[in-house]
């Protein structure tokens, strides 16, 4: 909003400029008042206009499947109070309206001097006008259908001011008046209104007297010249005797009428407008909220810290949600990585799974002088495979993704695929999180010219993690084969997957340790029976079929499923217990339960900063419906133990 407000009194500025140096002293009046009723207006739709064909693109130089930020097995849910519905005003805003009520008082107050002017006057209604006599007065003005005149002017002068007032009310210049006023109200902080105003008052003058000099030219000015001047300051009022525009009333009567060749002038204004539009059009997207950001510079965007990983999500998901296109940089010295909206269907992986509406674009620098190591490495599977081997980035026609068999862009597509198939797929090893393990795993692999997946070799930090990479890729689908030089080819393909524990407010290590600690304590605490039952339990991250949440019957995939409904059940009977909140309460209680092999919620443990917390924690918890229960490898139901953090946040 600053920013629109900024550009519309620049754009002013420029068009009061162009006005005040070239048309101002020509006698094109009826022009010069179109011109600045029109410039005022326009300077207010500028700012939204976009053209096109006048904006600029920057072109992609690689596009690739990005890495994946990852969570642990629960889905971290942060509650909080609801948005209070009570009226609360920032203190720019109470600057603002409280300056556009004192304008409103004001305005009001100029309309009951008039009203009060008219209600103590003579009134007398002719046909095209109704003139007020106001007593003991040398005011002449008139606003709408209305003349006043003071009875000291002398009847003798009432006809030609009253010609001149006839000009301004057939004219309707106190329409255009009023129009600035409104501004004014509006934009009262804004000063180019008020000199709009101005210069539109004195064109109506110029105006009724250009009219009235074509029969009385001599005597008119002269009639100025005699007068005792008195006015009201009303600036939606057109003043007969303003003794500040005399001198320029006399001037303008007496100047030579301008040549018509003159008129070009208004040309000027073309190139000015088509550079506003030229602005306009080529500046970044503007973001929904003023504090977006739509560039984030950072040291290493493999390894983000915690701040810089709340930025890049807080802004990823509020610029998801729009309609309209937009882009987000993600920049360190090698690489740039570009967000921006996605096709339809596509998303990347966010923090914990849920997927995000948006494409990713990498340029990198490590990326050119990694494309020699990576041919290597295809030339070394070239070794076992059959065939031809071509690069995915070089080659005609890359692999096929079922699915894509329609798409446009068949690249696109399989980088999407990709990107999903990796998302639905994963699971961060149980093993992996309790030891700590994270990092970047690189995989590379070959579709085959029989469509297959062959040649998987991965390597990063810990053979966990890439034992995890190397079955998510071995479960990719049979694939129409790419070609190069029309023929069938084998296409090898590099994917970083990045595993990371500690992501913005999500899930640590710490915590799994805590969970650890509640299951032991609960388990010294149990009977034999049920120290049998969690001892036999299959971790939700390792179990073959999850337990299936009521509602997720037939859905794809059953882990995300599970997640969304768990994550919309707390929500829905989220209630921040009264006592917790008026003593400031607030804080993440650890919560972890078992879904038995009947389905039912057992064995609630809890973790917080209180007691009030954890009872509230638990209640949302034992409102779990009864689930089918999860079955391990052998198609056996089995106890699954499922842990989550929830997060109550008391609003400032």
């Amino acid at each position: 909003m600053i920013q629109y407000i900024l550009e519309c009194i620049i754009f002013q500025l420029v068009f009061l400029i162009i006005y005040d140096l070239w048309l101002k002293k020509e006698t094109f009046f009826q022009w010069n008042r179109f011109y600045l009723i029109g410039t005022y207006a326009l300077s207010l739709v500028l700012p939204w206009m976009k053209i096109e064909a006048l904006a600029t693109q920057v072109p992609e130089r690689y596009v690739v499947v990005p890495q994946f930020l990852t969570a642990l097995d629960g889905v971290p849910v942060e509650a909080a109070l609801p948005e209070d519905t009570t009226f609360h005003l920032t203190w720019q805003e109470g600057i603002l309206f409280g300056g556009m009520l004192l304008a409103v008082l004001l305005f009001v107050y100029k309309v009951y001097q008039i009203h009060g002017l008219r209600k103590g006057g003579a009134v007398r209604y002719f046909k095209d006008y109704t003139r007020i006599i106001v007593a003991d007065s040398h005011l002449a003005f008139s606003f709408f259908r209305s003349i006043f005149l003071g009875d000291r002017i002398g009847p003798e002068a009432y006809p030609r001011i009253i010609q001149h007032e006839l000009v301004h009310i057939k004219q309707g210049h106190t329409w255009d008046l009023m129009f600035f006023e409104l501004m004014r109200v509006v934009g009262w902080f804004n000063p180019l209104v008020y000199v709009y105003q101005r210069r539109i008052s004195e064109l109506h003058e110029f105006i009724a007297d250009a009219q009235v000099a074509k029969i009385h030219k001599r005597e008119q000015y002269q009639f100025l010249l005699s007068q005792v001047f008195q006015t009201r300051h009303i600036s939606f009022i057109n003043p007969f005797f303003k003794s500040s525009l005399i001198k320029k009333r006399i001037v303008m009567l007496q100047k030579t009428k301008s040549k018509r060749i003159f008129q070009l002038k208004y040309l000027l204004l073309v190139p000015f407008v088509i550079g506003m539009l030229c602005y306009t059009s080529c500046e970044q997207e503007r973001g929904s909220i003023d504090t977006e950001l739509l560039e984030l510079s950072v040291a290493d965007v493999q390894n983000l810290s915690e701040e810089e990983e709340k930025t890049l999500l807080v802004n990823l998901y509020s610029l998801s949600e729009k309609e309209t296109d937009w882009s987000f940089l993600l920049k360190d010295a090698n690489t740039h990585i570009t967000f921006g909206k996605a096709v339809e269907g596509s998303f990347i992986s966010g923090p914990n799974g849920e997927l995000i509406s948006a494409k990713m674009v990498i340029s990198s620098k490590v990326l050119d002088e990694n494309f020699s190591l990576f041919d290597r490495q295809a030339q070394k599977l070239s070794e076992f495979i059959d065939g031809d081997t071509v690069p995915f980035g070089v080659i005609d026609e890359v692999p096929i993704f079922p699915g894509c068999e329609n798409e446009s862009d068949q690249r696109a597509c399989f980088q999407q695929m990709i990107q999903q198939h990796i998302s639905k797929n994963f699971r961060y090893p149980l093993e992996a999180q309790k030891q700590g393990i994270q990092g970047r795993v690189s995989v590379l692999f070959v579709i085959a010219k029989d469509g297959n997946i062959q040649g998987l070799k991965a390597r990063g930090p810990h053979k966990l993690l890439e034992d995890e990479v190397i079955r998510i890729i071995s479960r990719l689908p049979k694939m129409t084969p790419g070609k190069g030089d029309g023929k069938v080819v084998n296409v090898p393909f590099s994917i970083p997957v990045t595993f990371k524990l500690d992501n913005a407010g999500f899930n640590t290590v710490g915590e799994i340790k805590e969970y650890e600690k509640i299951r032991a304590r609960q388990l010294a605490e149990m009977s034999e029976d049920l120290k049998m039952a969690f001892e036999n339990s299959v971790p939700f991250a390792e179990v073959s079929q999850v337990p299936v949440f009521p509602g997720c019957e037939e859905a794809g995939d059953g882990r995300a499923c599970f997640a969304e409904k768990m994550r919309s059940h707390i929500m829905k009977h989220f209630n921040y217990p009264q006592e917790a909140q008026e003593q400031g309460i607030q804080g993440r209680v650890s919560i972890m339960f078992l879904i038995s092999s009947e389905g039912q919620i057992t064995n609630i443990a809890k973790r917080g900063p209180d007691p009030l917390l954890e009872n509230e924690a638990v209640r949302i918890i034992s409102k779990l419906p009864t689930m089918k229960p999860g079955k391990n490898a052998n198609g056996e139901v089995v106890n699954v133990p499922f842990s989550i953090p929830i997060s109550f946040r008391l609003k400032s």
